[in-house]
């Protein structure tokens, strides 16, 4: 009995024809599209972990801007 992956399944349950084809061995017909969208997807995840990047720096300044804030206030008091 040969071991069914995750992957396997999510293909069946996405494409039964696809998974039919994948485990028969057909050739890729789409092969340049298959490279473009990886392609594709490879550029978008680089976007997405800078975005999230830029969003943690973005909380970082903020927080330092308002403690900075609560600073120049509390000195400003105690004048």
């Amino acid at each position: 009995m040969r071991t069914i992956r995750a992957s396997e399944i999510g293909t069946y349950l996405y494409c039964a024809r696809a998974w039919w084809y994948q485990r028969t061995g057909a050739p890729n017909l789409n092969e340049k599209a298959m490279r473009e969208g990886t392609a594709y997807h490879a550029r978008h995840g680089q976007r997405v972990t800078r975005a999230g990047g830029a969003q943690r720096a973005g909380a970082v300044l903020l927080l330092a801007a308002l403690l900075l804030l609560a600073v120049g206030i509390t000195l400003q008091l105690v004048k």
